[in-house]
């Protein structure tokens, strides 16, 4: 077990080359005429900031929480073309998915997404038979141009030789696809960090506490920062509401009297130790529509999700013992009881889609992203998919090119003459990176754990030289956090020096994968706390 005794004797100075301070950019905020502030720090927001400071412009962003602290770290971890939207005769949305999900993964960020297959189980008296689904999955592949194979059938006894979990009672044929997993709080941080590394001032935990108006126009906003108590300014010439599941809050704020611009559904998961290894991951049809995911993920087990609206608090969303029993309810369509113990739950999480306003069932919903324009100028995006970020940030920038009178003013690139397929920090092959880990360990000491090695390749990509530098440099840092779990002390320096890291849930459930593993000790929690300073 870890002991508080074990932390690294390493002081809460930032390391050279670190992040200016929270006061050296609270200062840099409020002195300066920023183009873009964007408020809200999940995906669509990082996104937006990226592609806008690429352009040259003057970009600003703020979140109250930690970036990716809500929906956009509480997704089922997929970057995908969307099978089921083929029923509904969405080829074209799918075929331009599969577009982005194939760039993400091969171009942009290698380091931070990896294959996976499919399996489709076709149970006798289930709501699709297995002509359909054959059929369905080669012209899925077939929209990705093969490039994750041939979508086929298997028989059930190869499906079960890579699922052992995998229930045979009444399998008829198994369906067989390829898409791409990611870990999406990582992959949202990386993106972070490509909009800073472009110019953009960046701060999380800094919360709108009001909104600046210039003759009847939104200009700016006022902050608190959360982890101090100081409370400052920003004023920009554009300001862009993407908070999410709060946006309509916000846009009250522009005017009390706006008229609510979406609705919400909670999507909840469930994270579980396997009982076996997973060689693929299961979609199993719930009903026409639904479709309910197995994913080994992160040396886990995924389970989900749910698919309900939601009317309460966004900040109070939570998984209940009703969403839990639904979740293995469903699993057990396809999934053996030994993998199904609740013992064996480690962590559970929800998250909030966007949907635009409306009635009608909420698991029909298209998936799109809502841009409304107030009263006083502010634009509100919402919505969206993982999948798509990148063409919905180029999206978000074309329209603030194309408002009137040009706000931005026209002295910056436009966002289609930017590269298609920039990557993300840490590019690399992370084969190649774990390989390199585990060769240049240092030379007097231990080398670098397969496992510790993999991870770090797999979470930060070539990132991972800065990580294992330091902690060749100081042996405490080589030291894992947990002995069950393959993150080393190295990472909580770096995350608190160089990703923006404040708490020790911004550690363990977003910069490592710690409480996901259900291993967020308290001795665990103590010594992430002392390593931060605070």
């Amino acid at each position: 077990m870890t002991t508080l005794q074990s932390v690294p004797a390493l002081g809460t100075h930032p390391a050279s080359g670190s992040l200016p301070s929270r006061a050296e950019t609270r200062d840099r905020l409020s002195k300066a005429t920023y183009d873009l502030l964007v408020i809200g720090g999940g995906i669509l927001g990082i996104s937006t900031a990226w592609h806008a400071a690429q352009s040259g412009l003057r970009v600003a962003l703020v979140d109250a929480g930690d970036f990716a602290g809500a929906t956009s770290s509480a997704s089922s971890k997929l970057l995908h073309g969307g099978l089921r939207y083929l029923q509904t005769g969405a080829v074209k949305l799918v075929a331009e998915n599969h577009f982005e999900r194939r760039a993400v993964s091969r171009q942009v960020a290698p380091h931070l997404a990896n294959p996976l297959t499919f399996y489709l189980p076709v149970y006798k008296g289930g709501p699709h038979g297995a002509a359909k689904l054959g059929a369905g999955v080669f012209a899925y592949s077939a929209l990705s141009a093969f490039g994750d194979g041939v979508g086929h059938l298997l028989s059930p006894a190869k499906a079960a030789q890579d699922v052992p979990e995998l229930r045979t009672d009444n399998l008829k044929a198994v369906a067989v696809y390829g898409d791409d997993q990611m870990n999406d709080a990582r992959m949202a941080l990386m993106t972070v960090r490509a909009a800073a590394e472009a110019g953009a001032t960046v701060l999380n935990h800094a919360e709108v506490t009001g909104l600046r108006f210039t003759r009847g126009r939104v200009t700016g906003a006022e902050l608190k920062d959360r982890t101090s108590g100081d409370e400052f300014g920003v004023t920009a010439r554009l300001v862009l509401n993407a908070t999410g599941p709060w946006v309509d809050h916000l846009r009250k704020m522009e005017d009390p009297n706006a008229a609510p611009s979406i609705r919400l559904s909670k999507g909840a998961h469930l994270v579980l130790k396997r009982t076996s290894p997973w060689k693929a991951a299961l979609a199993t049809p719930i009903d026409k529509y639904r479709i309910t995911f197995a994913l080994p993920w992160e040396d886990m087990l995924l389970l989900g999700t749910t698919d309900e609206e939601y009317e309460g608090d966004p900040g109070q969303v939570e998984v209940t013992e009703k969403d839990t029993a639904q979740i293995l309810d469903e699993a057990a369509f396809s999934i053996r009881d030994q993998q199904l113990s609740r013992d064996l739950i480690t962590y559970s999480f929800a998250g909030l889609r966007v949907l635009p306003g409306g009635p009608g069932d909420t698991s029909k919903a298209k998936r799109e992203t809502v841009v409304t324009e107030g009263r006083g100028g502010m634009l509100s995006v919402a919505g969206g998919k993982w999948t798509t970020f990148r063409h919905i940030g180029r999206t978000v920038m074309k329209k603030l090119e194309q408002l009137p009178g040009h706000p931005l003013g026209e002295d910056y690139e436009s966002v289609s003459t930017l590269p298609k397929r920039l990557p993300l920090p840490g590019i690399a092959n992370p084969n190649a990176v774990a390989h390199r880990l585990l060769v240049d360990g240092p030379a007097p000491g231990p080398r670098m754990a397969a496992d510790t090695a993999k991870h770090l390749a797999t979470h930060y990509g070539s990132l991972s030289f800065d990580i294992a530098r330091m902690a060749n440099e100081n042996s405490d840092l080589a030291r894992r956090i947990h002995p069950d779990a393959p993150e080393i002390w190295a990472q909580v320096a770096y995350a608190r020096d160089h990703e923006w890291a404040e708490t020790a849930d911004d550690v363990l459930r977003r910069r490592t994968t710690l409480t996901i593993r259900g291993l967020a000790t308290d001795e665990v929690r103590a010594g992430v706390e002392k390593m931060l300073g605070k």
